[in-house]
């Protein structure tokens, strides 16, 4: 079995709208850490200049939104009421959904703007594929290329609700994307709803989660570099947050040879 990497990194160094705060403890600084916490929680004596090298372990510090790099939304990320009943959050999600079969669309004709039920149909007819109940989509927009960089931000495309409601019709309940967003742009979304007036443009993809539950997986990467549109497993467990909207995920392909 191969196992491909489908994350994308939590990076300090790339651009994000909500900045990624990283502070790294060395080992030389977490031994006198350490021992300060040794000393004000324990009672304990401990000199770090014991330790081989004066030495012990680094320490990560990290501020950033549970949206942050790869990770799945929950429902209650969606709104606070369903129609189904309450939400739930990320840490009370059925672990099942995230260990499935999947299938990778590839929509990268697409580019900047909506994914409709229509385009999702065609692309299934094209790679012969039909979703069985709780199989994982993944839709191959080309939008990772940006990834890092303002225009990750802008420049993609996401489902309208219709095609949102084909999916979850088929039973699938797992809908990740490559893209920021399962939604269109911002500005895309806006513009179109200035121009028309219809509110049903707005986060349609998000919003198809108060009326019927399920999960996204957003800002995958490398689903071009799966050889194959189907035939694999995706595993995308989250993080358990207690009461958390999303939780991070190191999502991957498990290609049996």
């Amino acid at each position: 079995m191969r196992i491909i990497d489908l994350s994308s990194p939590i990076d300090a160094a790339g651009w994000e709208p909500d900045p990624i705060t990283h502070e790294i403890m060395t080992p030389a600084e977490g031994a006198r850490h350490m021992s300060e916490e040794m000393r004000e929680h324990f009672g304990l004596e401990f000199d770090p200049a014991d330790l081989p090298g004066g030495e012990l372990l680094s320490l990560d510090t990290l501020t950033l939104t549970s949206h942050t790099g790869t990770h799945v939304d929950a429902p209650s990320h969606y709104g606070s009421v369903g129609s189904y009943g309450t939400p739930r959050h990320i840490d009370q999600m059925p672990l099942d959904w995230f260990l499935r079969p999947a299938v990778v669309l590839d929509v990268t004709d697409v580019g900047t703007g909506v994914i409709g039920a229509d385009r999702v149909e065609a692309e299934l007819r094209r790679i012969g594929f039909q979703p069985q109940p709780l199989d994982i989509v993944l839709l191959h927009t080309g939008a990772s290329r940006h990834a890092g960089t303002p225009e990750y931000f802008t420049d993609f495309a996401g489902l309208d609700g219709p095609a949102v409601d084909f999916l979850l019709d088929l039973g699938v309940r797992v809908i990740g994307t490559d893209a920021w967003s399962l939604d269109a742009p911002f500005g895309h979304m806006i513009e179109r709803y200035q121009e028309t007036g219809d509110k049903s443009v707005l986060w349609p993809a998000h919003f198809a989660g108060r009326r019927r539950e399920y999960c996204q997986i957003e800002r995958l990467t490398a689903l071009g570099s799966l050889e194959r549109p189907y035939g694999f497993r995706v595993a995308c467990f989250p993080v358990k947050i207690a009461g958390a909207g999303a939780g991070w995920t190191r999502a991957v392909a498990l290609v049996d040879e």
